[in-house]
């Protein structure tokens, strides 16, 4: 099952448009090309619906939002949604500032999103409409926060993935809890940029079940985290790991996928 999404991405080679922050605008653009997927990264307003309408799919990440990216992003997000292409949103520290909070509101009521992803406490933000947290990598209670997820998908209409120790991907009726991963991943900047548009490479490729196709996007960024770390040497570190981390998804098969995914349906 998750096998064919991989295949898919490397078969049709979608156009995916990136609206992303500059922290990981590099990461994120080499992941996509390692995964056999092509990109593009425009975020001036004046282009951003006509970018859009050449792409295949749109990923739009408020890390580093300004009021013309903002703009892009809705500009950009109403485009996709004419054209039938998928849109998915990364909140990014959603809850720390009342800007962000603004724009995540006008982007959701703009905006049709086929997956949100985010941290735990980034998803709580949006589904419950207020912050109480510091930061971006803030975590809440595991069990908690599985079921605000559930609650943002059926409120939204969209796959919403929460991403932490355990990830967790749901559209609102059925859900998967996936284990893939290394706790080092977490010393790599965007790594979370990096699975939101390999989200959007996903969807794009096409299938019937976005649910599917966003399972496979978690299970092989964690399996590509675990493959990275395993190949550290003990003078190797974080740098290594980022590199080695797009070294994994563009050596990635199908069957590598089916091997190596850890997940369980959510009871």
């Amino acid at each position: 099952m998750l096998g064919e999404v991989i295949a898919s991405v490397r078969n049709r080679r979608p156009l995916v448009h990136c609206i992303t922050n500059y922290v990981t605008a590099n990461d994120c653009a080499n992941l996509l090309l390692a995964s056999g997927s092509s990109v593009i990264m425009a975020d001036a307003p004046e282009e951003a619906a006509e970018i859009t309408a050449m792409c295949d799919g749109l990923v739009i990440n408020m890390g580093t939002p300004n009021r013309a990216r903002l703009d892009a992003m809705i500009k950009a997000g109403m485009a996709a949604n004419a054209l039938g292409h998928p849109v998915v949103l990364d909140p990014v520290g959603v809850g720390c500032s009342a800007m962000r909070m603004d724009a995540a509101r006008k982007m959701l009521a703009c905006v049709r999103f086929a997956a949100v992803r985010g941290n735990a406490s980034e998803i709580r933000t949006l589904a419950e409409g207020t912050a109480a947290y510091r930061g971006v990598d803030a975590d809440t209670d595991a069990v908690s926060s599985e079921r605000t997820a559930m609650q943002l998908a059926g409120m939204i209409g969209a796959v919403v993935v929460v991403t932490g120790e355990t990830d967790f991907v749901t559209d609102g009726r059925k859900a998967f809890r996936c284990t893939n991963g290394h706790p080092m991943m977490r010393t790599v900047t965007g790594t979370g940029c990096q699975l939101s548009a390999l989200l959007g490479a996903c969807l794009a490729s096409g299938g019937d079940i976005p649910l599917n196709a966003a399972l496979a996007a978690v299970c092989t960024m964690g399996l590509c985290g675990e493959l990275a770390h395993a190949r550290l040497l003990p003078e190797d570190g974080n740098a290594s790991l980022r590199n080695y981390i797009i070294d994994a998804m563009y050596h990635m098969t199908p069957d590598i996928l089916e091997e190596g995914a850890r997940y369980e349906v959510y009871a």
